[in-house]
C-alpha cells in the first residue's frame, strides 16, 4: 500500500505540472490576442469545486476540481468540452475565440502542446546541468545479458553483449537500443570472445510486445552489500562484499538464478557457495518462509562501472533540446505499434503509466518520467481527433487552405464524436490495467 501511495502523489504531482503548463500555454495566447478566458481549472469539476476564485477587474475563475484526470481552460466563444451551446447561441462578440483570424485561434489552440514541449526541453536541460547523464555501457558489463524467450528463439544467448545493429554501435541499453534492433536487419554480438551475427525478423517488435516479457536485462552476480541484523545471514557470518555462486551445489553465477534457487527452499537449510577475497568458500545457512536469507545485494551500477557525462549550463541546453527531440522522435517511431494487435493490447492507462514512477520518491528520476509523460501529453494532443487540440487544429487548417468555416453545429457534432472516442480510449486503456492486475 506504502509503494501505491507513493507513486500514486508522484504520477498526480507529475500530471498536475503538465495540465498547468498545458492550460496556461491556451491562457497566455488567448490573452496575448485579447480573447477572453472564462476559467482556468486544475482537474475536472462536474457537480462542485474543491477551490475557487476570481480575482478583482479579472474575467477569470482559477479553481481546482475534484477529478483529477486533467484540467482546463474555458474560453468565450469556443467549442470546447463544456457544449456551452447556450453562449454559442448568442451573437459573435469581439473578445470570443470565434471572432478571431484564423491565425490567431490556431495559436491559442497549439498554445497548450507546444508549452508541453517546451516544459521538456527545459527539464532535460536541467536534469544535464544538474545530474549529468549516467549511464552503464553494454561493453563495460562483462557478464553481458539475460535474454527473454522471444529473443532465445531469435539466435540470442545468455551472457551475450550487444555491438551493433546493422553496423550502429549500441553504446547503451535502453529503448533506443530496443529500437535500433527492430529497424535491423543484422545484430552483432560477442559471445565468448568471438563476434557473432543474429538475423533480425521484420516482427520483432510485434513478437516482443505478443510475449510481454521484455527483450533483455544485465547479469550481474550476487554480491552482498550488508547483512541484515540478526538474519540468517548475519548469524552464519556472511560478510559484505560475498559474491555467491552457487547454492545446494547448483551454479548461480547471475543474482537472478540465486534467488530462483532460494526461493525454491523456502524454510529450509541452503549450502551457499561464494568467493571472499578470492577464495571459495561455504556455509550452511536457513532461509525464511519466503526464500529469503537476510542481506542487502549490490546494485547493478555498484557492480560495473558507469559513465557519466557533464554539462555547463551552455552545454545542457543543446543536449537537452537534443534529448527531448529524440525522445519524441522515438515515441512517434513507437506509436505505429499501436494500430497492430499487440500493440493495442499493451496499452494502458493511469495504472501503467504510475507504475514508471519509482516506489521511492527520486528526484532525478522523476522530473525525468515528468518530462517524458510531457513529450507524450504535446504529441497525443496533436493527433486530429475531435476534441483534443489536434483536431481543432485540423478545422482550423482546413479553414486557412479553403476560406470556409466549418459550422458551428458540424463543430459541436465533431467534438461529441471525439469526446466519444476519448472516452472509449480512456475506458480500454484502463481496462487493459485491470485486466492485467486481476489476471497477471
Amino acid at each position: 500500500m506504502e509503494t501505491f501511495l507513493i507513486r500514486a502523489v508522484q504520477l498526480i504531482l507529475s500530471l498536475s505540472i503538465l495540465v498547468i503548463v498545458h492550460e496556461f500555454g491556451h491562457f497566455i495566447f488567448a490573452r496575448i490576442f485579447k480573447v477572453r478566458v472564462e476559467k482556468f481549472y486544475l482537474f475536472f469539476n462536474p457537480w462542485f469545486t474543491l477551490f475557487k476564485f476570481k480575482p478583482k477587474n479579472s474575467d477569470t475563475e482559477y479553481g481546482i476540481g475534484w477529478l483529477p484526470l486533467g484540467g482546463y481552460c474555458k474560453i468565450s466563444g469556443m467549442i470546447d468540452e463544456s457544449m456551452d451551446k447556450e453562449q454559442m447561441a448568442q451573437p459573435p462578440k469581439p473578445y470570443e475565440f470565434r471572432s478571431k483570424p484564423a491565425f490567431q485561434r490556431f495559436m491559442i489552440m497549439i498554445g497548450g502542446v507546444l508549452f508541453n514541449f517546451i516544459l521538456a526541453l527545459i527539464i532535460y536541460a536541467a536534469i544535464l546541468f544538474t545530474w549529468g547523464d549516467s549511464y552503464l555501457p553494454m561493453k563495460n558489463a562483462s557478464m553481458g545479458m539475460d535474454f527473454s524467450e522471444t529473443a532465445h528463439q531469435m539466435g540470442f544467448q545468455d551472457g551475450d553483449i550487444l555491438l551493433s545493429a546493422d553496423n550502429i554501435e549500441l553504446d547503451r541499453y535502453g529503448e533506443n537500443t530496443i529500437r535500433a534492433i527492430a529497424a535491423a536487419k543484422e545484430v552483432r554480438v560477442l559471445r565468448n570472445g568471438k563476434e557473432v551475427a543474429i538475423p533480425v525478423p521484420s516482427d520483432f517488435m510485434q513478437q516482443l510486445m505478443g510475449q510481454k516479457k521484455g527483450f533483455a536485462a544485465f547479469r550481474y552476480p550476487m554480491v552482498v552489500e550488508k547483512t541484515l541484523k540478526n538474519s540468517p545471514a548475519e548469524q552464519a557470518g556472511l560478510k559484505r562484499g560475498d559474491s555467491i555462486v552457487a547454492i545446494n551445489g547448483m551454479a548461480t553465477p547471475v543474482i537472478y538464478e540465486a534467488m530462483e534457487q532460494l526461493a525454491d527452499n523456502k524454510g529450509k537449510s541452503v549450502m551457499v557457495s561464494f568467493y571472499r577475497d578470492g577464495a571459495l568458500q561455504e556455509m550452511s545457512i536457513e532461509t525464511d518462509t519466503l526464500g529469503k536469507i537476510g542481506i542487502q545485494t549490490r546494485a547493478l551500477t555498484d557492480i560495473y562501472p558507469l559513465k557519466t557525462e557533464r554539462y555547463n549550463f551552455f552545454e545542457s541546453i543543446p543536449a537537452g533540446v537534443k534529448k527531448g527531440v529524440n525522445t519524441l522522435k522515438g515515441y512517434i517511431s513507437d506509436f505505429q505499434y499501436v494500430f497492430t494487435k499487440e500493440g493495442a493490447s499493451s496499452l494502458g492507462g493511469f495504472g501503467t503509466i504510475g507504475s514508471i514512477f519509482p516506489a521511492t520518491f527520486h528526484a532525478e528520476t522523476f522530473w525525468e518520467m515528468t518530462a517524458f509523460l510531457s513529450i507524450i501529453l504535446a504529441f497525443m494532443n496533436i493527433l486530429p481527433i475531435p476534441a483534443l487540440d489536434g483536431g481543432h487544429l485540423l478545422f482550423l487548417l482546413y479553414e486557412i487552405v479553403t476560406r470556409r468555416k466549418p459550422s458551428e453545429k458540424f463543430m459541436e457534432y465533431a467534438q461529441m464524436v471525439g469526446m466519444f472516442i476519448l472516452f472509449a480510449l480512456l475506458i480500454y486503456a484502463n481496462g487493459n490495467d485491470l485486466f492485467r492486475f486481476l489476471f497477471k
